[in-house]
């Protein structure tokens, strides 16, 4: 299996992140359904406008992190990472996670990317955002149960899928969620469920909706999973 290196992701990576998440989630049945008589090309390029702003935003809490071929410097994997409220920052005062978030810009720079992103056309299907109601009310219920790290958003190109480049962006999350002893929450839908389940995390729960009436194949299931920190001993630390 290859090496990727797993680096944080500057705003420069943007046309690159945007290329590789759209071209993920293109091969997503339901997600598409969104985009009816749009083309991929064109959803990267709406996309392209987005990602330094997308990137900047709430960078207290939100970690984003790149995998990278080291022969070609070329990004093949990406992951994005939310802190619970109250684990933002180490205990030396510096941010938490510190070597996974976006380094920041000027004040000019964030007002130029955020007329950019709101020049982008992203204006999905109406209603099927409704899919989700249900999904946001489990996952929220879990949330609050106590403190974890959420996983928000896993994408490799379908190019670079079986590489291990999904299991070497969530195996670097398990590292630091075993530093700071943080249990780790995902949503998976079917693609990433496999990953997810050989690194160890368990379904907690599972919700699957209809999406025929929106031209789907009748089947959009979300998986909730959980990945728990191994027992210490005195012995292990």
């Amino acid at each position: 299996m290859a090496y990727w290196k797993i680096e944080p992701c500057t705003v420069a990576d943007g046309p690159a992140l945007a290329h590789n998440n759209v071209s993920a989630f293109w091969e997503d049945p339901t997600w598409i359904l969104s985009w009816p008589n749009i083309t991929q090309e064109f959803l990267i390029e709406q996309s392209v406008k987005r990602q330094p702003r997308n990137l900047l935003r709430d960078r207290e809490k939100t970690r984003h992190q790149k995998a990278v071929d080291p022969a070609t410097g070329a990004i093949v994997g990406y992951a994005r990472w939310i802190l619970p409220s109250g684990h933002f920052t180490a205990e030396d005062g510096s941010p938490e996670w510190a070597e996974a978030q976006v380094a920041d810009v000027s004040d000019d720079e964030k007002k130029q990317f955020k007329g950019l992103a709101e020049s982008a056309w992203w204006n999905g299907r109406s209603g099927l955002d409704r899919l989700d109601d249900k999904n946001v009310e489990i996952m929220n219920s879990i949330l609050a149960e106590k403190p974890y790290i959420k996983l928000a958003y896993l994408a490799v190109h379908p190019e670079n899928k079986g590489k291990g480049i999904g299991t070497a962006l969530v195996e670097s999350g398990i590292r630091h969620a075993n530093k700071i002893r943080l249990p780790i929450f995902v949503m998976a839908f079917k693609a990433g469920r496999g990953v997810y389940t050989r690194l160890g995390f368990k379904e907690v729960n599972r919700n699957i909706e209809d999406d025929s009436q929106y031209g789907g194949a009748g089947e959009y299931g979300a998986y909730f999973m959980i990945y728990d920190l191994p027992e210490t001993t005195p012995e292990t630390g």
